[in-house]
């Protein structure tokens, strides 16, 4: 795929969907509603089967299923990203010929990390080039050490699967790296995506292209709101709408993690649902805590 179509694809927000569940079964119907609203707004895509999806507790079967319900209910100008890693590369490489059967447009691949110890550089870059050689569609890295044993996608992994040509970017949910990253993909056709609302400005003006926010499961037109000030010039108006974003941030993605995300939906008129068991979902008094935050800053 041409240069200018991979930055066009990878240029702007995603939400990195959420798996609603009840009794710890997945609400499918729920799941399709809340595409349906997002295809409303100018997000640039939908990520699934990331950590805001609880990947890794669904059974492959269901991520197959998740991925094939959004990707039938998303309108056509959406991108869809699809977590496809596993801890075994034959695993992921199955996953990810069956994703892009299904209609992903890319997948992405956390680090495998059961196996922490040994599980260096050089077996990261075999991994991801192994992967890439077999996958039909593009691979977006996602670095994301704190669901991942803490292994960091270092700046040198990061300079060696760039010269690939089917390894197109990544998500950084690391926070503190991404300068690094941004210099070992200096001159290669290789994009980085911030993780979180907390910096996704910085990188923006840095020389990212993109961002996965949790926050855009709950305000997706606030989220691409941004961007579109900050790709149109106006500065200003980024960074105001910055700072709200990111207090709003700390107030729901940094309250409970994905619970918290799931109870901020269900307030805005989405299915978050519950988290899957073992998770749990937040209590009365969490929930009305969440609600005063997001209230205090005048977003409801």
């Amino acid at each position: 795929m041409a240069n200018d179509a991979i930055k066009e694809m990878l240029s702007g927000v995603f939400t990195p969907m959420v798996t609603p569940f009840k009794n710890d079964e997945i609400l499918y119907e729920g799941l399709i509603e809340n595409v349906r609203k997002m295809n409303q707004t100018k997000l640039r895509g939908y990520f699934v089967l990331g950590t805001n999806g609880e990947f890794n507790s669904l059974s492959v079967e269901e991520r197959l299923s998740v991925l094939k319900a959004v990707v039938e209910n998303a309108s056509d100008d959406k991108v869809i990203m699809a977590g496809t890693a596993t801890e075994s590369t034959k695993e992921t490489i199955d996953i990810t010929r069956e994703a892009a059967k299904i209609g992903a447009s890319m997948v992405s691949l956390l680090m495998p990390h059961f196996f922490r110890k040994y599980l260096q550089d050089d077996e990261l870059t075999d991994y991801i080039t192994k992967v890439a050689d077999a996958s039909p569609v593009p691979v977006l890295l996602y670095n994301n050490p704190s669901v991942a044993a803490d292994i960091l996608i270092s700046p040198e992994v990061v300079r060696r699967v760039a010269e690939h040509p089917n390894v197109v970017g990544m998500k950084d949910s690391s926070k503190g790296n991404y300068k690094s990253y941004l210099e070992a993909a200096k001159g290669k056709e290789f994009y980085l995506l911030a993780g979180s609302a907390s910096f996704f400005l910085d990188l923006l003006i840095d020389g990212g292209i993109g961002g996965v926010l949790s926050l855009a499961n709950v305000f997706p037109a606030e989220c691409a709101r941004l961007y579109t000030a900050f790709k149109d010039g106006n500065i200003g108006q980024a960074k105001t709408l910055n700072e709200r974003l990111v207090g709003l941030n700390k107030r729901v993605s940094g309250f409970r993690g994905v619970a918290a995300v799931k109870g901020a939906m269900d307030l805005l008129n989405y299915t978050g649902g519950e988290p899957r068991h073992p998770l749990k979902p937040l209590t009365e008094e969490q929930k009305k805590a969440l609600e005063a935050n997001i209230r205090e800053l005048g977003f409801i």
